[in-house]
């Protein structure tokens, strides 16, 4: 099969899209044909040289894809040869065939197209066990996410909405913020322009976030924690503004608040499999009924994935950009 390979960590030109040995499908896996992939900020880091696959996993870089089962390994009951399907990987996704635990598949979605379910299952996990799972989102709380126009921050917007939720944003554009609006964003916050912090309790007549979802770490710690409210609750799901972060414990003791931090690619399988068995029973019926949405950016051919990191890191893009097998 062909997969983008990384011989040497660098910019986008080190991508390469090469002939490499087929997976094969160990006890409890599946083997996908892969019609799709997804770029993730994480598939950026690992072709830096920043985050190396755990153990065990797949070299090539994608943490999802969507496409058809192409063979069963020993002892997977279930699914069957040509079922289209998408799933939450550890590493392959930039290739023709991947292996797939079978706990981590999710069938495709009554009403939404095979390419792009690929955009489903990392940003749907992440948001369902992070806004949800962990930090708990009450309908009629109001919850932050940071990056409103990305992937992550898209599904984000539309799940919380979907829950009775009220929803503010930071973008970084007019143009971005108008399509969080449209997603149903109610509090949209330029933060090229303006304070998140102040615009937040400005709009929440002082009382703050109940939920943050931030993926910018260190940068924004303090001002997550000044932004968030009496029993606010922080999950930390990004270091795009670094790793390390100062922090005033005795205002984060005042709003007697909590701090996580999770991710997915390490976790254990049976975690994993948890997650993406709750992302079926709770989101999938909210995307067959309509509520929700994959937002798409742009298809770009896999082999030119060098292409799609260069717009992922120029981050002009709104929502997904998926890579097509060609």
């Amino acid at each position: 099969m062909h997969a983008i390979t990384i011989p040497e960590p660098g910019g986008p030109e080190a991508l390469v899209w090469a002939d490499v040995p087929d997976p094969v499908p160990g006890e409890g896996e599946v083997l996908v044909d892969v019609t799709a992939g997804a770029v993730n900020r994480a598939d950026i880091l690992q072709r830096q040289g920043f985050y190396d696959p755990p153990p065990g996993a797949s070299p090539y870089p994608g943490l999802e894809c969507s496409g058809r089962i192409a063979a069963l390994g020993p002892g997977v009951s279930g699914w069957a040869v040509g079922d289209e399907v998408c799933a939450l990987l550890a590493g392959g996704g930039y290739a023709e065939k991947v292996a797939v635990p079978a706990g981590q598949l999710l069938p495709v979605p009554q009403g939404i197209a095979l390419r792009e379910a690929a955009a489903l299952p990392e940003v749907v996990c992440t948001v369902w066990s992070n806004v949800f799972m962990v930090a708990q989102l009450r309908p009629g709380e109001t919850v932050l996410v940071h990056g409103g126009s990305s992937g992550i921050g898209t599904m984000a917007i539309q799940l919380a909405k979907a829950v009775g939720a009220r929803v503010a944003v930071t973008a970084g554009t007019p143009e971005k913020l108008r399509r969080c609006a449209e997603l149903g964003a109610d509090i949209l916050i330029d933060y090229r322009e303006q304070d998140f912090v102040a615009e937040l309790l400005e709009a929440t007549g002082g009382a703050g976030a109940d939920v943050i979802l931030d993926n910018m770490g260190a940068k924004y710690l303090g001002r997550n924690v000044q932004a968030l409210a009496v029993n606010g609750r922080l999950a930390i799901i990004g270091m795009q503004g670094g790793a390390k972060g100062e922090l005033n414990i005795g205002t984060l003791l005042a709003k007697r608040a909590a701090i996580s931090a999770t991710s997915l690619r390490a976790r254990p399988l049976g975690e994993k499999a948890a997650i993406v068995a709750a992302v079926r029973e709770h989101v999938w019926p909210l995307i067959e009924g309509g509520h929700v949405r994959p937002v798409v950016d742009r298809e770009v051919p896999m082999d030119d994935a060098a292409g799609a990191h260069r717009i992922v890191e120029e981050s002009g893009h709104i929502g997904k950009v998926l890579l097509v097998v060609p």
